[in-house]
């Protein structure tokens, strides 16, 4: 029992020792504590039942538990691996002192159960208490009632001290190990390893190069919503490559540059800040490359998650193009006009005006596109090189816009709602069309703004419209009937909005055909609910990354200010003069600390329009919208960036001073 006391009171006595290292790290896994907790308790919270359509928020906030689970762990490994480091010297001499590793890792034993049990107990504590508030919030954000009750779910409260409890394991065991299997000496030198200037490694340079630029023209010639989304992950990986590779040698190789330019290299200030990184950019580069993905990352989901939750009303008009819609995919000229007269009775019964009323005949053929070239699909459906093409009748479009369009034979008229069609002309099979003209827009009735492939809207004469249905159904297996959209706009409250739907639901239901009737009010709660959920995630994988962020920062200037102390004191005995030594250290950290912020703006811009295609499938069109976001995103990501900054600087400027 005294030997327990006297580990557990060594133990004590080092946290309080390496405060400065500890305290930094035992707030943030209180914070990602309180944070895991909270979005496992959202993922399996009863009160979430009482909404309507909550399959994707809950899908949404189990994907987001995953996510900080898993990046919790890689994370909290990465900044116990750091302390590990930092107190080898200190492991170093208490075995040249006498103790044994297996009293050592006794100590480091009790130092992981003390930072485990504060960390779990104020976590656990911080994320029940704030649970209440965190899912009023989220039912603000979603649009949802607020309900009363307080809900501690037995899942939450046993997975996570089991996820962390097993973070802090993995932990003891690799800081055993490290100590273990470390010679005394090789301890005592544990902080200066990695000291040697690094070699150039052109390999790995050309290897991060390549990466990056494979990334970005991926980013920058993606078309459709379907290839971004294919190939978004593939980029994401082929970029985080080239970070890691380019700032690991890139930034050697471009230090050494600067050395070579005597006019820049021989200041001072420019001296000490280039030969210091040059030394150590072998071990800084790791964490600058992270700070780099982790700033990009907190910049895309923000700026992305933002956007789509301020733009849910562009959403809703794109996908809903008037109030009231309703349509049938094949349906005769009969029932067309037995759909029409349901909703004329169903509208005028209960007193509501119809208004800009846009109602249309067409045609869906989806095919392989090759350029200009169109081969149909038969009955595989391979989404790679699809699209999407809708015929009307040129009657119904030149009533629709109060036209006089006229057409020749094998004639159409082409609007490109996504994708591009080249030339003046295009096949279908073996039916060749001309394109008289490109119109400049076209309302559709709303479903192709949820296609992720390419899409078309052509206007061609009736006739036409008869050998384009034989091409593209020769067996007459759908038959010839057309699709059918009604769509209408009314000036009555949500609800009157709502009941109109149901109503015209149950006079269609009786027709027997298949049909469907909807509106933005109907939807606007499901819409709020999956936009207010990937915002709520937004928001909280941020805040985690942020906070991330700002430790790697705190640490990265902690290690350089030891690194630095023995050198400044060197330079100043050597005659430099402390307003020297000051500006030295303000460039070298400014050059540091600013270099993934500049990285990471670099890889917003490339990825700018690939992202604004992956908004689509959202069917978030508004692309200046999410510009405006992703730039206010930048500046506020910004000034946080250099508060972190100041604060930070000032630690490592106390330290070197002594």
């Amino acid at each position: 029992m005294s030997k327990t006391f006297f580990y557990l009171k060594l133990a004590v006595n080092n946290l309080k020792k390496n405060s400065k290292a500890y305290v930094p790290y035992i707030i943030t896994c209180i914070g990602t504590i309180i944070m895991f907790y909270n979005m496992c308790f959202l993922a399996s919270a009863k009160t979430l039942g009482l909404i309507s359509d909550d399959g994707s928020l809950k899908m949404i906030l189990t994907f987001g538990t995953v996510v900080i689970g898993i990046f919790s762990a890689i994370f909290l490994f990465y900044t116990n691996s750091f302390l590990v480091k930092k107190r080898k010297k200190e492991f170093g001499l208490f075995n040249i002192l006498g103790m044994e590793k297996k009293h050592i890792a006794k100590i480091m034993f009790w130092e992981t159960v003390l930072t485990g049990a504060i960390s779990l107990s104020a976590g656990l504590a911080g994320g029940i208490l704030l649970s209440k508030a965190m899912i009023l919030l989220l039912f603000k954000i979603i649009a949802i009632r607020v309900t009363f009750g307080f809900e501690v779910p037995t899942l939450a409260v046993v997975i996570t001290p089991v996820l962390f409890g097993a973070i802090f394991a993995i932990n003891f065991i690799y800081n055993s190990l490290t100590v273990r299997l470390s010679k005394p000496v090789e301890l005592l030198k544990g902080g200066n390893v990695g000291e040697k200037e690094p070699k150039t490694k052109l390999f790995q340079g050309i290897v991060g190069l390549l990466s990056l630029s494979a990334g970005y023209y991926i980013a920058l010639f993606t078309e459709s919503p379907l290839q971004a989304l294919t190939l978004f992950f593939i980029a994401v990986i082929l970029v985080m490559i080239g970070t890691y590779c380019l700032f690991t040698s890139g930034s050697i190789a471009v230090l050494k540059l600067l050395r070579k330019n005597k006019n820049y290299y021989y200041k001072p200030k420019n001296f000490i800040s280039v030969s210091s990184m040059i030394y150590r950019m072998k071990r800084n580069a790791a964490g600058l490359a992270n700070i780099c993905i982790l700033s990009t990352a907190v910049i895309v989901m923000l700026s992305s998650t933002v956007s789509l939750y301020i733009g849910v009303e562009d959403v809703l008009r794109t996908r809903y193009p008037r109030d009231i819609t309703v349509g049938s995919s094949f349906i005769s000229d009969e029932n067309v006009e037995k759909m029409n007269k349901i909703i004329e009775d169903t509208t005028d019964s209960l007193g509501i005006e119809r208004r800009n009323v846009l109602n249309y005949r067409y045609l869906t053929v989806v095919a392989f596109q090759e350029d200009s070239r169109f081969q149909l699909q038969g009955d595989s459906l391979r989404f790679k090189d699809s699209a999407a093409l809708f015929f009307m009748d040129i009657d119904g479009y030149n009533k629709m816009y109060n036209a006089n369009k006229t057409l020749e034979e094998n004639e159409v008229l082409l609007y490109e709602y996504r994708g591009r069609l080249p030339g003046d002309s295009m096949t279908i099979e073996d039916l060749q069309l001309r394109i008289k003209e490109r119109v400049p827009a076209f309302e559709g009735d709303g479903n192709t703004s949820a296609m992720m492939i390419n899409s078309f809207y052509l206007v061609a004469r009736k006739d036409d419209l008869q050998k384009i249905i034989r091409v593209s159904d020769p067996d007459n297996t759908k038959g010839k009937d057309l699709a059918y959209f009604y769509g209408f706009d009314v000036n009555a409250d949500k609800q009157t909005q709502i009941q109109l739907a149901t109503e015209i639901r149950k006079g269609l239901k009786e027709l027997g055909i298949s049909y469907y009737a909807d509106g933005a009010d109907l939807s606007r709660e499901s819409f709020y609910t999956l936009y207010g959920g990937l915002f709520y995630l937004g928001i909280f994988l941020g805040l985690l990354f942020i906070m991330a962020t700002d430790l790697i920062n705190n640490y990265k200037q902690i290690a350089e200010g030891y690194d630095d102390k023995e050198r400044y004191e060197i330079m100043q005995k050597v005659g430099m003069s402390r307003e020297e030594v000051r500006k030295s250290i303000n460039s070298q950290v400014i050059k540091v600390f600013f270099l993934p912020l500049l990285a990471a703006v670099i890889h917003i811009a490339f990825a700018f329009k690939v992202i604004t295609k992956l908004l689509e499938i959202f069917n978030l069109t508004n692309v200046p919208l999410f510009a405006l976001c992703t730039l206010s995103t930048i500046l506020i990501f910004s000034v946080f960036y250099v508060a972190v900054y100041t604060l930070t600087a000032k630690t490592y400027y106390k330290i070197v001073k002594g």
